[in-house]
């Protein structure tokens, strides 16, 4: 198990986190949602190691992740973040290749590897080409790739953690599903998937756990159909909503989306 224990996050005097206690278990896909500045991305950057803690804990499988070598955590666990920069001018192949880890095999069968990589992100025949020359959602999906690639490096006989940030910001309809998609086929093949989320439609199709955070704490937590109440979206969001209750006009839902 990947768990939080009573994690406090401080900044310049302000309380980012308050104490908040999560336990994320393979095989589910929990999802962080709740409005702007609630903590949600300094909660994932606590669990993967990047945020520092002021008081509490994070452990994986019991162990302090703070006290493990950072390529036995990385073979344990992937984050995608909001936004990852790339300095110079590499491929979109040397970009994947940076999650392969060293210990991947080199050659045709790395090549191979990152175009199957690619296909999965629906970026196949790309690999040649400059980071820089794509679109802000094409660049998400080559990180994507690259996690992916991580995680293909991982403990064959230890479950892996997919945490990602706000992952289906920059992409279209199609590409928010194949995201999701990939992060339940990671949960149905064992893994464990923490994501941030803001399209609460989203959030309900691919949660197995929703956790509702507002203010550095958690507000709710449970099924998407326990959890995305009127009551509860009120306190976390101040806005008086009805959950289920269609609009007058036309609207879409990603749950409608037809299979290809």
């Amino acid at each position: 198990m990947y768990e939080a224990q009573e994690a406090r996050v401080t900044a310049s005097g302000r309380v980012l986190l308050a104490g908040v206690s999560l336990a994320l278990r393979p095989g589910a896909v929990t999802v962080l949602v709740g409005p702007n500045g609630a903590g949600k991305s300094t909660l994932l950057k606590a669990l993967s190691g990047e945020q520092r803690l002021a008081g509490g804990r994070v452990r994986l499988d019991g162990a302090d992740i703070h006290a493990m070598a950072p390529a036995a955590l990385a073979r344990r666990r992937a984050v995608l973040p909001q936004a990852a920069e790339v300095a110079f001018a590499f491929s979109v192949a040397e970009v994947v290749a940076v999650g392969l880890m060293g210990g991947a095999p080199g050659g045709a069968q790395a090549a191979s590897r990152i175009d199957r990589l690619l296909r999965r992100v629906d970026l196949s025949g790309f690999a040649e080409r400059r980071y820089d020359s794509l679109s802000g959602g094409e660049r998400q999906r080559v990180q994507l790739a690259r996690v992916l690639a991580q995680l293909e490096c991982g403990e064959a006989a230890k479950p892996a953690y997919l945490f990602l940030d706000e992952p289906t910001a920059s992409l279209d309809l199609a590409h928010q599903l194949t995201v999701l998609r990939l992060a339940r086929a990671h949960a149905d093949a064992g893994g464990g998937v923490l994501a941030v989320l803001h399209d609460l439609n989203l959030a309900a199709m691919v949660a197995d756990r929703m956790v509702v955070l507002a203010h550095g704490g958690i507000v709710a937590e449970g099924p998407a159909a326990e959890v995305l109440t009127d009551d509860v979206l009120h306190r976390a969001f101040g806005v008086k909503v009805r959950v289920g209750v269609a609009p007058p006009g036309p609207f879409v839902l990603p749950q409608n989306v037809l299979p290809a």
